[in-house]
């Protein structure tokens, strides 16, 4: 599915992981796939699959494959870019994605599932959509009017269609700075980070809006506001399914969205926990580089999520596709992929423990370069304590 107009790669080299990437469809199919070993061999359990690939079965196939330093040459990224084949591959995550959640409406409507199993297959949606949240990413940041527009269809499952205009507008402005709320600070809990990012980030969003619509001398307060037409997918699509399928969904849905939310949140967290970007002579900040962004090079995991774990290349690059993105050595690394991290995230003390003392050795002990609230007397005091133990070892 090459453009036949697209740059030419140097004929020597060839995508390894090329026909690997749609293994990243197994996520939206999960739902179909854990209906049928339900029906096949019996246990409910099967209806979390989402969560076991994705919270089991991707952490130990990432433990024993390895990570993945490998880069494409400089003179393929072109023709990576341009090569059509891998949109393909995040365009019809979409499809699936709907027919997931329309299937497992059904299944919550009419299907012989007690609650348990029905809250069982709500946590597998909303891994969908999680990982949809995540596909979303990866369009909303090309130039092609018809991806963002899929980009913003993508987010209506999840009622986050704010993060279409502050991810692009806001945070990749202020990425790894205390005014980024999508930017951790240390010693802040995922639980305490959580309502700030959601916050701040909906007030983020408004506030872009509304500058951007005074600019062609119109109110925020019109479907060309990017808020209204992306909660307006949002309540349609709801609104059709409890139509179809009457108003026991309701619940499913919104716990799938809170599920979903949680995840990528959480991912957010992760990516920029305690970095902070350089100031230049005027005080001003440097353009965000690959040292502002935590990466993890473990291979699978980045297959089914499109690349999201080579972070620091996205934001060096952010109109860069996911297939081209590199790994570079001046990148702080995660000591596992994604998953992995986001359940140590969700364990305050063991988030901690792994990842505080990572944080300093990578700054050298010098706590004046962390992101860190100074009001918060916690964080410094464990930062200063952390800074004098590595000085004196």
């Amino acid at each position: 599915m090459l453009d036949k107009d697209a740059p030419r790669a140097s004929p020597t080299w060839r995508d390894p992981k090329r026909y690997l990437w749609p293994l990243g469809l197994i996520i939206p199919l999960s739902p179909f796939l854990a209906w049928g070993l339900v029906t096949l061999l019996g246990p409910g359990a099967f209806w979390t699959l989402g969560l076991m690939i994705m919270g089991i079965a991707l952490p130990l196939v990432d433990k024993f494959a390895g990570v993945d330093r490998s880069n494409p040459p400089e003179d393929a990224l072109a023709a990576l870019d341009k090569d059509k084949y891998y949109r393909w591959c995040v365009y019809l995550f979409l499809p699936l994605q709907y027919a997931g959640l329309v299937a497992a409406c059904y299944l919550w409507a009419h299907g012989p599932l007690g609650t348990p199993e029905r809250i069982g297959l709500a946590v597998t949606v909303g891994v969908v959509g999680g990982v949809g949240i995540n596909a979303a990413h990866e369009l909303g940041h090309k130039r092609e009017n018809v991806e963002r527009w899929l980009s913003k269809v993508t987010l209506a499952q999840t009622l986050y269609g704010h993060f279409y205009v502050e991810h692009n507008h806001g945070h990749h402005l202020r990425v790894a700075t205390p005014e980024d709320p999508a930017s951790a600070k240390f010693g802040e809990s995922f639980w305490k980070f959580l309502p700030r990012t959601m916050i701040h980030g909906l007030h983020s969003a408004w506030d872009l809006e509304s500058r951007r619509l005074a600019r062609s001398g119109s109110s925020p307060w019109t479907l060309r506001n990017n808020l209204f037409n992306a909660a307006a997918m949002s309540i349609v699509l709801f609104g059709v399914l409890i139509a179809l399928f009457g108003w026991i969904v309701l619940p499913y849905l919104l716990i799938q969205a809170a599920i979903a939310i949680v995840l990528y949140e959480a991912a957010n967290y992760l990516e920029h926990y305690g970095l902070m970007r350089t100031t230049r002579p005027d005080g001003r900040y440097a353009k965000p580089s690959h040292r502002d962004s935590w990466n993890s090079d473990h291979l699978w995991s980045n297959l089914f999520l499109y690349h999201l774990q080579r972070h620091s290349d996205h934001h060096a690059n952010p109109v860069r596709r996911y297939q081209a993105l590199r790994t570079v050595d001046e990148s702080p690394q995660l000591p596992a992929g994604y998953a992995v991290m986001i359940f140590c995230a969700m364990v305050p003390p063991l988030w901690r423990k792994v990842m505080d003392q990572r944080l300093m050795d990578f700054y050298d002990g010098d706590p004046d370069l962390v992101n860190v609230d100074r009001t918060d007397r916690a964080a410094v005091r464990r930062l200063e304590k952390l800074s004098g133990a590595r000085a004196q070892s």
